[in-house]
């Protein structure tokens, strides 16, 4: 079964804006570029950036904590290490996240955004070689949106597929096939990948990306129409090949 690559997305602050891509490179045993670099911890997380390891996100500022994160627009410029932000009735801001004082900027307008949602201290997180994904194991997550279309003639209204956030969109599976795909191989163009698990959804899924409104209990229509929370993909890089720019399932 072939499918072709709908979109291409980053999220380089764990639970920020979605950026829509034009391409993106992966290397072997590499994550998907600039994504989920950052987080904000969101109150002492005990993250140690000599010694990184993984963490529940629920330690960081996401959506499943705070919906109003989907409010804030943010953009990251990858070659100057600079994050613009800004939402409707606060300043904006252009920062380096690379240097204290950018990231310290960050976590304060954070903090005045959140107000009293903020319930402890803020701080900006990174650390050489580590990305803050929902599994210590996954590199790219991947979106199918025949799924997506299926779920909602079940449900029987829009679900803007940016919920799922995910780095990959294919079109050409049948849907759900991607429940299938844990240790088989398929191509992302010249990139070969191995299937890891599916992704089990969260209450992120009930925010709409542009309101930041809980409006969907997305979790809840997963379990009354499929039995399961799970949804989309996430494989793990593996050597670069060549492939045509479809992707193969196998």
């Amino acid at each position: 079964m072939t499918a072709t690559i709908a979109a291409l997305y980053r999220h380089p602050v764990k639970g920020f804006t979605p950026e829509l891509l034009t391409e993106a490179w992966l290397e072997t045993d590499g994550w998907f570029p600039d994504d989920r670099l950052y987080a904000v911890e969101h109150g002492p997380s005990g993250f140690d950036p000599l010694a990184p390891v993984h963490l529940s996100k629920m330690r960081f500022a996401v959506l499943a904590r705070d919906a109003a994160l989907a409010r804030v627009r943010t953009r990251y410029d990858a070659p100057s290490r600079t994050l613009s932000v800004e939402t409707q009735g606060s300043p904006s801001l252009s920062l380096a996240l690379d240097q204290a004082e950018g990231r310290q900027a960050f976590a304060d307008w954070l903090t005045d955004f959140l107000g009293e949602d903020a319930a402890g201290p803020l701080r900006v997180l990174s650390a050489p070689g580590h990305r803050f994904m929902d599994s210590h194991r996954g590199h790219v997550s991947i979106l199918n949106l025949a799924s997506v279309r299926d779920l909602e003639a079940r449900v029987g209204r829009p679900l803007d597929p940016r919920r799922f956030r995910a780095n990959v969109w294919v079109e050409g599976w049948p849907a759900w096939i991607e429940m299938e795909g844990a240790g088989r191989d398929l191509r992302l163009g010249p990139a070969g990948l191995e299937g890891l698990k599916p992704i089990v959804r969260c209450a992120a899924t009930h925010v709409d990306p542009d309101t930041g409104e809980r409006d969907f209990d997305l979790v809840s229509a997963l379990f009354t129409h499929y039995g399961t929370a799970t949804a989309a993909c996430m494989p793990r890089s593996g050597p670069a090949a060549p492939s045509p720019s479809a992707m193969p399932w196998r």
